[in-house]
């Protein structure tokens, strides 16, 4: 019987093309849908956990109390026992140290006279050491634009709006102003070996990175790190699990009464807004994805009501001719189930296919050039264990519901009425 029906949408392309065309359409931007606000909610994450936050982030209580103003006269020292000890206690996440400042750049004419300064917001990471990973973890070789990446600790990168607002290209030296954690003046010169685009436009416009080697005999913080930051082994942020190991971390290492112990906080934590932006993002992806699913139910529901509609004629035919009502209406359903699976299949892998296209990302950087959100101006999908199932909720249910629905008039039909209809 099942093959009987498939033979019989196949060859009456009137009955399945138009019903399977406008299913597939439907399914395929239901999966590109979820697919794109998926990525662009984990671009967010991953960008600010990579320059920023960590998925967890060690620092000192005071630190904590103002970290929005990176101040390194309470960062924590003894650093290299700290992280020892991190290392030793917790093998099963990654550590790495960096330090947060800002400053202004001056950049000097061929008679050492200021040509142009701007105000900078710099971060030191290491990138001499092979073992921290972090021009891995940045994409910096990716995103380098002119130059090449720093190999000593007294040369540095540039975003590259900011240089060519400075007016220096590789291999000029620019001089960092600044102030150590001790609060005393700091005047350092370095060579700016490459530029860079951050691909974020809060970084782009005045960013700079630097060898934490260098900021550390700049800034006088020898042996002294403002932030950890922690990421877990399988890159992957989980908020619960993140949760679960701060409160652990803070009840054997925090002490209420020593302002400069160490406490650790999780992404979600470290910043109002992100935390409350991650928040509605999550909340405004359930509710777009739901309404766009219910929207495609009802389109689709529609779909298949009419498709009913127009074979009443047909459907009281097969009743005069002696074909039981249940049975008409069972092959009914029969006939849009396999019609939803088919549009379904279709439309999924058409859907899949846009989503692994735009994986690469669209470049959405103008229209964030005011913002001061850690983000990436890049908006990429993400193909998730989820996409590849949820067009079937609407593809399946929506078009088999419409069908039922319909074919609840079979049962409405007198062969009094039939006969009528046929005479006319």
């Amino acid at each position: 019987m099942l093959r009987f029906f498939i033979k019989g949408l196949i060859r009456d392309r009137q009955r399945s093309l138009l019903p399977i065309i406008v299913v597939s359409l439907g399914v395929m931007l239901a999966v590109l849908m979820q697919a794109w606000i998926t990525g662009i909610l984990g671009d967010i994450i991953d960008f600010n956990s990579k320059f920023a936050t960590g998925h967890v982030k060690i620092m000192s209580q005071a630190y904590n109390d103002i970290k929005d103003q990176k101040p390194n006269d309470l960062a924590l020292m003894k650093a290299s026992d700290f992280m020892s000890k991190l290392k030793l206690k917790y093998p099963d996440m990654i550590w790495v140290e960096r330090i947060g400042f800002g400053g202004l750049i001056d950049s000097p004419d061929e008679n050492g006279e200021t040509r142009e300064q701007g105000p900078a917001m710099g971060m030191a990471v290491d990138l001499l050491s092979e073992e921290s990973h972090e021009v891995e973890r940045l994409s910096l070789q990716n995103n380098l634009v002119r130059g090449e990446l720093p190999d000593s600790y007294d040369e540095v990168l540039l975003s590259e709006v900011f240089s060519q607002r400075l007016k220096v290209n590789p291999g000029d030296q620019v001089t960092l102003i600044t102030s150590t954690m001790y609060g005393a003046m700091s005047i350092t010169n370095f060579t700016v070996s490459g530029t860079i685009k951050f691909g974020a436009p809060v970084l782009d416009r005045g960013g700079i990175l630097a060898d934490i080697s260098g900021i550390r005999m700049a800034m006088d913080m020898e042996d002294t790190v403002g932030e950890i930051l922690g990421y877990f082994i399988d890159g992957e942020y989980d908020d619960e699990k993140a949760e679960a190991f701060s409160n652990l971390f803070n009840l054997a290492n925090t002490d209420p009464d020593d302002t400069f112990s160490p406490v650790m906080v999780k992404l979600s934590d470290q910043d109002d807004l992100l935390s409350g932006y991650l928040d509605m993002v999550g909340y405004m992806q359930s509710i777009i994805i739901s309404i766009f699913l219910a929207a495609m139910a009802i389109v689709l529901w529609n779909a298949g009501l009419l498709g009913g509609l127009r074979r009443y004629g047909e459907m009281g035919l097969r009743m005069a001719i002696g074909e039981h009502k249940g049975h008409i209406y069972r092959s009914l359903i029969s006939e849009s189930l396999i019609i939803g699976i088919v549009g379904s299949v279709v439309g999924t892998a058409i859907g899949l296919f846009f989503a692994r296209l735009l994986e690469n990302g669209m470049d959405f950087s103008d229209m964030l050039e005011g913002s001061t959100m850690m983000m990436s101006g890049i908006y990429k999908a993400k193909i998730t264990p989820e996409t590849y199932y949820i067009g079937f909720i609407p593809g399946i249910l929506a078009t088999v519901f419409g069908a039922a629905l319909a074919g609840i008039g079979i049962y409405k039909r007198q062969t009094a009425q039939l006969f009528k209809e046929l005479q006319a």
